[in-house]
């Protein structure tokens, strides 16, 4: 399977277990699962086939580890639009978490923090490398700090998915680092 391949099935995944599931006809379940045989009928009834070996390479090849796999179900790691509960129970976070943005954004984020848009959540890096690159889609990457055991402390709750990517309501902007 070629790259150009594994990033258009792979964009084609995060649309519809992510955002439009009801794009093509797919029924998420609370959780965000479904099955991958009801996928990848979907996917193939609406101009798109995605064959099984196709799913699994891009399921195991993506950087961000975007999707699990359980048994013969699918969902999205994180990230989504839509309503999910990804039952993912609360954790203690390390010291320190990262996000990364562009300077454009930073004048909303000293006075408003950082707020989950159009998701469900905040999500920060477990690392500078990771928050860097996050960053670096939207521009030239700027890497905040968030004190992530202080928020815990105060009572933040925070939740890990299963590819690393940490999960918050909410980070106030007193909890955040910003570069010089």
């Amino acid at each position: 399977m070629d790259e150009r391949r594994t990033v258009k099935v792979s964009k084609y995944l995060s649309k519809h277990l992510r955002h439009q599931p009801e794009r093509i006809g797919l029924v998420l379940d609370a959780h965000g699962w479904t099955e991958i045989d009801a996928l990848l009928a979907a996917a193939a009834a609406h101009g798109f086939p995605i064959g099984r070996a196709e799913l699994d390479h891009v399921v195991a090849s993506n950087d961000k580890q975007r999707f699990a796999v359980e048994g013969t179900r699918i969902r999205a790691s994180q990230g989504h639009t839509i309503s999910v509960d990804l039952d993912l129970p609360a954790a203690e976070p390390p010291a320190y978490l990262y996000h990364g943005t562009v300077a454009a954004r930073l004048p909303a984020i000293r006075t408003e923090g950082l707020r989950p848009m159009a998701r469900h959540d905040v999500h920060l890096s477990p690392d500078r490398e990771t928050a860097t690159r996050v960053g670096a889609r939207r521009g030239r990457p700027v890497v905040l700090s968030v004190d992530a055991g202080a928020m815990h402390r105060a009572g933040h709750e925070f939740r890990v998915s299963a590819n690393g990517v940490w999960l918050t309501a909410a980070v106030p902007a007193r909890f955040i680092r910003f570069p010089d």
